[in-house]
Formats: structure tokens, sequence, C-alpha cells
């Protein structure tokens, strides 16, 4: 039999995961001169655009604007939207490889990285994923609660998303209600009591992970001052010079800023930020609830390849809290079937070739991922646009040297298989009936959408509309 690529026997590709990874694998594969090509992209949730979603702030709208060239893909007569479809539940790994010549598993990093200390499993102690997630309306975890009676709050880490946490705290829900806030996260906002915010990172300026706008947004606050520790933000000799000779821009800047926040005084606004460098948490204090973190004080010192590493000091001291949001980083989950790297949270890959194992060179024919299962958590969404394209053009590259499994049937065969197993599958122009409805109904709010924030309810939309 020829090669899969030709209108009679196009390429059949599955890709796992609507985030803007899988998206990206999917521009570059259409985007090949000549290659037929089906592709089938799966999601577990009833809605596209993973992190997009989800996961990006409300108060970001021109990010989220991303989604209109996912929907240009998405509507490609070659591609197909099959939401609302568990992999593992509703079809496994082994069927998606027996069906297709290539499957792309774009799942994301779904959990967050845990800190290790006592008293992390203190009532009042939270991912800041599951608060970005129950703010943002994602079904997971629309009915948490987080107690925002207390009025002091600590995030530990200083990435982007340790940023939204603390932005949206500090906003107040009158600066929030113009945007696609969920609607119970913008109620328990407003009647939000926390004044105090703590963000600790445990090393310097220098190494903050979250980028200048993220960081600048905060001194722009109209409830909340901000401030910092001039000593904790000051730059030894040592650091300022790396930073000039490695040309970095963003942590010069970022450091810059840090030091202006420093020697900002106090206006009196309702809330206040403070950032805090050089402290690890060593425990969550509290006898049944989180009551502060006790934090060990760090030096710098010069690592290897010229990396800067955090020491802890014999310095102790406990920043009160009654609410604690740990934003150290996500990380990958296994999926039954497909390998796991344990260590690093992904799946062990080369280059986006999927391995049997980690520490192997064993490649499994016509499995790939992309994006943060790939690479781990690192990265803003554009950072998933090269990585796609270095895993399709390995796809592309199994093809044309004939390294790709046969496929099982076609599109029926699979949806005889879904429809067996009782899959009730959301396709996109299901999808696109649930976004003019959320559009709707933010329209005399004015906001850009309220958002479904329960399968259930989505479901039960779909069904309707359909009639």
């Amino acid at each position: 039999m020829s090669l899969p690529g030709t209108p009679e026997h196009p390429l059949r590709v599955a890709v796992v995961g609507a985030g803007p990874s899988g998206f990206y694998a999917i521009e570059h594969l259409l985007r090949q001169d000549g290659l037929a090509v089906e592709i089938d992209l799966f999601d577990r949730l009833p809605t596209p655009y993973g992190l997009v979603r989800g996961g990006v702030a409300p108060d970001h709208q021109k990010i989220k604007s991303v989604v209109k060239a996912y929907e240009r893909l998405a509507s490609h007569p070659a591609v197909r939207f099959l939401g609302h479809v568990r992999v593992g539940t509703d079809v496994t790994p082994a069927e998606l490889a027996a069906h297709y010549h290539a499957v792309v598993w774009a799942v994301g990093a779904q959990t967050d990285r845990a800190l290790g200390i006592p008293g992390e499993g203190l009532a009042g102690s939270h991912a800041a994923t599951e608060f970005v997630g129950w703010y943002n309306g994602h079904p997971d975890y629309r009915d948490l609660a987080f107690d925002l009676s207390q009025e002091a709050v600590a995030v530990i880490g200083i990435g982007n998303v340790a940023m939204d946490v603390t932005r949206i705290l500090a906003k107040g829900a009158d600066a929030l209600a113009a945007t696609d806030i969920a609607p119970h996260a913008l109620e328990a906002l407003a009647a939000s009591r926390v004044r105090e915010i703590t963000v600790l990172a445990r090393r310097g300026p220098a190494q903050a992970a979250c980028t200048t706008p993220e960081l600048r947004e905060l001194g722009e606050l109209a409830e909340a001052d901000v401030a910092a520790h001039a000593d904790e933000v000051a730059l030894d000799d040592a650091t300022r010079a790396a930073l000039e000779a490695a040309d970095d821009r963003t942590a010069l800047r970022n450091c810059e800023i840090l030091q202006a926040y420093a020697g900002r005084a106090a206006t009196g606004k309702r809330r206040r930020v403070t950032l805090r460098f050089l402290l690890s948490p060593a425990a969550l204090e509290g006898e049944g609830r989180v009551t502060g973190v006790r934090a060990v004080r760090n030096r710098l010192v010069a690592g290897e390849g010229g990396d800067v590493r955090a020491v802890a000091t014999d310095t102790h001291e406990t920043i009160p809290a009654g609410l604690v949001f740990r934003s150290v980083g996500y990380r990958g989950v296994p999926l039954d079937g497909v390998p796991f790297d344990a260590k690093r949270g992904t799946i062990p890959n080369a280059a986006g070739r999927v391995l049997r194992e980690a520490g192997s060179h064993e490649v499994l024919p016509g499995q790939y991922c992309v994006g943060w299962i790939k690479r781990g958590p690192s990265g803003v969404i554009g950072t998933n646009k090269p990585d796609a394209v270095e895993t399709a053009e390995r796809l592309l590259d199994d093809l044309r040297e004939g390294r790709l499994p046969a496929a099982e049937g076609g599109r029926a065969a699979l949806d005889a298989l879904l429809a067996a197993r009782g899959a009730d599958v959301v396709t996109w122009a299901d999808w696109r009936r649930l976004d003019a409805l959320e559009v709707a109904a933010g329209q005399p709010l004015g906001r850009p959408r309220v958002k479904f924030s329960r399968i259930d309810d989505m479901l039960g939309a779909v069904r309707a509309a359909r009639t």
C-alpha cells in the first residue's frame, strides 16, 4: 500500500488536547502542500482552548484573542473536534493508536507541584492552579471554596501564575466586573476581606520568573499599594555584572521595577501587596487550618554553569496568613497506557517522538507529544508554536520514511466505537452554539461572556440547541 497522505488514503492523526500546543501542531500539518490529512482533535471537556480558556486571567482579554486563529483551524474541513471524550474511558490510548497513523499527545500539565513541607495539607492551603481554575470557571474547580474572609494571604512563588493570583486578590470585584471571570468568583471576591498579600520568592529579584508586564501591573492597581524590602531587592555587584554580561533585559527591568516598589510610600489604599525575596517556606503553621508561613532566610551562591542557587541560613521568620496559595509550578500527570517520566512529570520523548520509557532510546512508532507534557511547564502561549512545529516535523519525517504504523478503518469506525461506549461527543458545531450562548449572556452585563462552568449544564445546553 502507498504511504498515507493522498486523497484516497489520507494521513489520519489524533491530537489529544485542544489547547495551544495541539492547535499549533494541527496548523503545521495543514500547511503541508499536497498532503491529504484527517485530523481529529480530542478533549475531555466540552470546550476547547485549554489554558487559554481555563488559565489566562480574566483581566487579560487581549491574550485570549489568540483563539481566533484556533477557530479557523478547527473550522477547516480536514479537522474535527471531539469534545467531552475521555481518553482512558471512552477510548483507550491503544485504540487511538490502532485507528490513527499518528497520535499527538497535547494534554498539558494538569496538576501543581507540591512544596513537600509540613502543614501543606492544612485547611486554607491551596494550589494556585485550583484558584485559577475556580475564578476562570473550569468545571474541575467550579465547586471549590476559598476563605476570602481572611485578611492576610501568602502566595508562594513569583511566576506569572503567582502574579495573576495576587492581582485578582488585590484588584477588587468592581475592576473585574467587565471581564469573563466566573460569576461565582466575582460574587465571592466582592465580599472579600483580604487586605494584606505577601508574595514569597526563594531567590532574588534577578531570578524572578514572572514577565515584566505582569510585575508592572501590580504597581498600577487602583485598590492596592505595592511594596518591597530594599535590602531584598538590592543587587550585589556580581549579580549585576552577570545580568549585564548576559544582556538579560527582562531580569534587569524586573529588578528596576522592584527597586522602585521598595522606594514607594504607602498611599492608604485598602489593600497592600508586599513582594518578599530570599525566603523559602519551611512549614505552614496552624492547628487544623493555616495561620502562617514559617520561612527560612536564604543567601545566594553561584552554582554550576552560572546558575544562582538559594542556600538556607539559620534565620527564620513567620509571615501571618490565613490563606496560602502554592504557586511553584505545574506538573503533568500520567495516563494509563502512555509512557510517563515521573521525575520530570512529562512524557519521555526525543524532539517530540515518544520513547518507550524514560532513559530509553526506543521510539514508539506513531506516538508524539507537544507542549508542557513534552517539555515541562515553561514558557508562554507563543512558546508552544516552535515546540509543536518541531514535533510535527518529526511526524512528517516518519511519514516520508514509511515509519508510521497502519490505521484501522476510518472516522466511521472510530465514531462507532465511541457510540458503543455511550460517549456524548460535543462537536465543533455544538461548541459554537455554547460559545454563542455565553457571549449572549454576557452582553446585557457588559461582559465578554458568562461561562458555563459545569459539564452537565454545557451538555444540557448542547442537547437543547440540537433539537
